[in-house]
C-alpha cells in the first residue's frame, strides 16, 4: 500500500524519540539520585523538636506505603495496626552512656571531655585503667602527659594527641568500680546540637533519650526511631504474634558529621561497631521462609543487618566488628522490608539511606507534607514507617 512504509517508519522514528527522551529524563533522575544539593528541604526552625512527645507513644506517624506511595497520618502506637502475625521487627539495644564530662586541666583551665567510646579496660579485667578516644574542648590544648581533673569522676591522663581536637586518654577507675555508673555520676548523656539546653541536660533528658529497651552502654547517640516504643507497645505487638530481635551498633560521634562531597558517592561513611546475634539472623531466616516482613527499627538496625546479610552470605551465624556500610540510592536490600525512623537533617548519609528504601523523590515529598502538616523533626521529633505489604527482600 502506498504511503504505509512511510508513516510505519515515521511511527517508528516517533516512538525512538519517544524512548529516548524517557531514557534520559530517567537518567537524569538517577543522576540527581547522587547529588548532594538534591537532599536539600526547607524546614522552618519551629518545627525542631526540643522535647519528646508528652508520652513516647503518642508521637505522631506518617506512613508511606511504598507500593503505591500513598500517604496517611496516624499515632505512633498505631503501627500494631501496620504488622501482622509472623512479622520480625528488629531494634537496636545500645544504650547512650554520659559521654560530656566537665572539668579542669592541671593547668587550672576548664575543660571538656566528649567521649568518642566507652572506656575499655586495659588490661580487660575488672582492676587498673581505662583507656578511651576523646574530642577535647578547651581554650590550649592539653599536652601528652597532662592530667585532666574531672568534676565528680576519674582522673584522666592525655595519652596522645590525635587530628580535628581529638586525644586518647587514659582514665583512673576504681578497682572493681563499675564504669558506667562512674560515668553516670559525674557525665551528661550528649544531647544533638540541634537540642538547646541552657544548663545541660535535665532529669527528663536521661530517661526520654533513651530506649526502654536500651541495655548494652556505648552509644553517644541514641537510635532515635526507637525512642516511640514503650513496653506496653512491645507487649502488643508480641501479643499479635510479631517476633522481637535486637542487634547493638554504638551510634557513634561521625553520625553528625556533614556530607561534604556534592557526589554523595564520594563521601565516606564513619564506622561503628556492631554485634548481630545469630538468633537474630537465624529469626530473620525463619521469618523470610514463612513469608513474613522484616522491620527495622532506625537506620542503625538497617545497615546492621545489610552489613551482617553480606558477612553471612546466606548462612545464619553471628556478626561482631566495624561496620562502615554505605547505603544510598540504588543499594539492593537484602533483609530489610519495613523501616520506621524519624525525620532526618536535610543533605544527611541517613535521608540517603531511607531515600535507597523509598525513592528519594518520594521522600522529599514525605518531608514536605511533614511540614506542612506540623510534625516535629529529628531525634525528639515524631516518626515515619516506610511500609512494604510483602516480604520483598532476598536474604541470599
Amino acid at each position: 500500500m502506498p504511503g504505509l512504509r512511510p508513516r510505519l517508519a515515521e511511527a517508528a522514528e516517533t516512538e525512538a524519540t519517544s524512548i529516548s527522551s524517557l531514557t534520559t529524563e530517567n537518567n537524569t533522575h538517577m543522576q540527581q539520585d547522587f547529588i548532594l544539593s538534591a537532599y536539600d528541604y526547607h524546614l522552618p526552625a519551629e518545627r525542631i523538636a526540643q522535647h519528646p512527645a508528652d508520652r513516647r507513644d503518642n508521637s505522631r506517624l506518617l506512613v508511606l506505603d511504598n507500593e503505591s506511595k500513598a500517604i496517611s497520618h496516624r499515632r505512633f502506637a498505631d503501627i500494631v495496626d501496620l504488622m501482622n502475625d509472623g512479622d520480625m521487627l528488629v531494634v537496636n539495644d545500645t544504650r547512650v552512656f554520659p559521654a560530656r564530662l566537665q572539668g579542669r586541666k592541671d593547668s587550672g583551665g576548664k575543660i571538656e571531655v566528649f567521649l568518642l567510646e566507652f572506656p575499655a579496660r586495659v588490661d580487660g579485667s575488672s582492676a587498673g585503667p581505662a583507656r578511651a578516644t576523646a574530642l577535647l574542648r578547651c581554650s590550649k590544648r592539653p599536652q601528652p602527659g597532662s592530667r585532666l581533673l574531672l568534676d565528680g569522676g576519674p582522673v584522666c591522663t592525655v595519652i596522645e594527641l590525635l587530628a580535628d581536637g581529638k586525644a586518647r586518654l587514659e582514665m583512673q577507675f576504681g578497682e572493681g568500680e563499675d564504669i558506667a555508673q562512674a560515668l553516670s555520676a559525674c557525665g551528661q548523656v550528649p544531647l544533638p546540637p540541634y537540642i538547646l539546653r541552657q544548663e545541660g541536660t535535665t532529669a527528663a533528658d536521661r530517661e526520654r533519650y533513651q530506649t526502654v529497651y536500651a541495655h548494652r552502654p556505648g552509644a553517644v547517640a541514641a537510635p532515635t526511631a526507637g525512642l516511640h516504643f514503650t513496653e506496653a507497645l512491645l507487649q502488643r505487638l508480641k501479643d499479635k504474634g510479631v517476633q522481637l530481635a535486637t542487634i547493638t551498633l554504638h551510634v557513634g560521634y561521625g553520625t553528625f558529621a556533614p556530607v561534604r562531597t556534592e557526589e554523595i558517592r564520594d563521601h565516606r561513611i564513619h564506622a561503628e561497631y556492631i554485634e548481630v546475634p545469630a538468633a537474630t539472623m537465624a529469626m530473620i531466616a525463619t521469618t523470610r521462609q514463612n513469608g513474613g516482613r522484616i522491620w527495622a527499627v532506625g537506620t542503625t538496625t538497617v545497615r546492621a543487618l545489610e552489613f551482617a546479610a553480606r558477612q553471612c552470605h546466606g548462612t545464619p551465624a553471628a556478626v561482631e566488628g566495624w561496620c562502615d556500610l554505605y547505603i544510598y540510592p540504588g543499594f539492593a536490600f537484602k533483609v530489610v522490608d519495613c523501616l520506621i525512623t524519624n525525620f532526618h537533617l536535610p543533605n544527611s548519609s541517613l535521608m540517603f539511606l531511607v531515600a535507597a528504601l523509598c525513592g528519594r523523590e518520594t521522600l522529599l515529598l514525605c518531608y514536605e507534607t511533614a511540614v506542612r502538616e506540623g510534625y516535629r523533626f529529628y531525634s525528639y521529633g515524631d516518626a515515619m514507617a516506610v511500609v512494604t505489604a510483602k516480604a520483598t527482600a532476598s536474604a541470599g
